[in-house]
């Protein structure tokens, strides 16, 4: 004897009270599931998703939010100067807080009178959390502000992580080396390198990864050959010129991001030098900028889209602890980058 099918709606549409059913929990439960709640068995969990897909549920927004279960509205503050870097990070902030059901406000955020307002405006307007990316992970008065107004956030792409926020970043201290002794292996000895915006601590981190990488292969750090930049492809266009015009320029410049490698490149064909026969040039980042300019950049792969879903999924699991008054601690997640080799790197010409 088989068991009865679930009964729908005159409207065709599968309610919780089905969903329920197949199941075999109560709805409470179903609506638990649905909003990510705790105190739910695995295997509850796993048939309640069961069924959700069987019948093709979809949660209706309005009954959520009069259940108690509204939406969770995020903002995503912005400056930086990368649109290559920006557009990957939107692309995988934008997916997560779909997937998530999670409201999602972008707005821009310079460093200066106005960003108190602007916080004090999103707090006010009933923002959940707050999203900040570099350089805004690495300004103290936007996060004192932000514990200030017990107001939840996370960093995505700090030098260091902090311990009052959830971060979400990579090891850039080691990819930094290990981009320098994949150069020195190829033979080079005189490297530049281009060091990123000040403000930012990740700039010290591959600059100091650079430096002990070069130490460590015996090789000297020749200071003339360590440049500022601002992760703008115009200072690192500015930076390449400079190297290049000294009587023992380098045989390979290494930019802490892909904007500012751009900007080499631009700057050693105006001299009409070969990439990477005369010179080799590699970045940072892996932009969508490594693989359209020509020739093609060798690269770290810092995983931006990734990072950004994994940061929203963060945030809006703390938020749901904090509305559920469950304790929470800030979390910290460290993921992967990659070595991309492509058509900017070779070994230098006098070997």
């Amino acid at each position: 004897m088989t068991e009865p099918r679930p009964r729908r709606r005159q409207s065709g549409q599968p309610t919780v009270n089905d969903v329920a059913r197949l199941a075999e929990c109560s709805p409470m439960t179903v609506s638990r599931v649905i909003n990510g709640g705790s105190g739910v068995r695995e295997e509850t969990r796993l048939a309640v998703e069961a069924a959700i897909r069987e019948l093709n549920y979809a949660p209706n927004r309005a009954a959520r939010s009069l259940a108690g279960a509204s939406q969770i509205r995020l903002a995503l503050l912005y400056a930086n100067p990368s649109a290559a870097y920006l557009s990957e990070l939107l692309l995988g902030a934008i997916d997560a807080a779909s997937r998530l059901d999670a409201h999602l406000v972008v707005e821009r955020c310079e460093s200066d009178g106005d960003q108190t307002r602007l916080i004090s405006r999103l707090v006010n307007a009933g923002m959940d959390g707050f999203v900040l990316p570099p350089p805004l992970c690495d300004d103290p008065g936007l996060l004192a502000q932000l514990r200030r107004m017990r107001a939840q956030a996370i960093l995505i792409g700090p030098g260091r992580a902090e311990a009052h926020h959830a971060a979400v970043m990579i090891d850039d201290y080691q990819a930094a080396y290990d981009m320098t002794r994949h150069i020195l292996d190829l033979g080079h000895r005189r490297i530049g390198f281009i060091i990123g915006n000040p403000a930012q601590s990740v700039s010290e981190l591959r600059l100091a990864g650079y430096r002990d990488a070069m130490g460590d292969a015996g090789a000297d750090v020749d200071e003339t050959l360590i440049r500022q930049g601002a992760f703008t492809y115009r200072s690192g266009m500015t930076a390449a010129s400079e190297l290049l015009a000294l009587d023992q320029r380098p045989t390979a410049i290494f930019a802490s991001n892909d904007d500012m490698a751009a900007g080499c490149v631009a700057a050693a064909q105006r001299r009409r030098l070969d990439i990477p026969r005369d010179l080799t040039i590699c970045g940072f980042d892996d932009t969508a900028l490594a693989s359209t300019i020509w020739p093609e950049l060798t690269t770290i792969r810092q995983p931006i889209r990734e990072m950004a879903e994994s940061a929203i999924d963060l945030l809006v699991q703390d938020i749901r602890l904090e509305k559920q008054k469950q304790p929470r601690k800030p979390q910290h997640l460290t993921l992967d980058y990659a070595m991309v080799q492509r058509e900017s790197d070779a070994a230098p010409a006098s070997a």
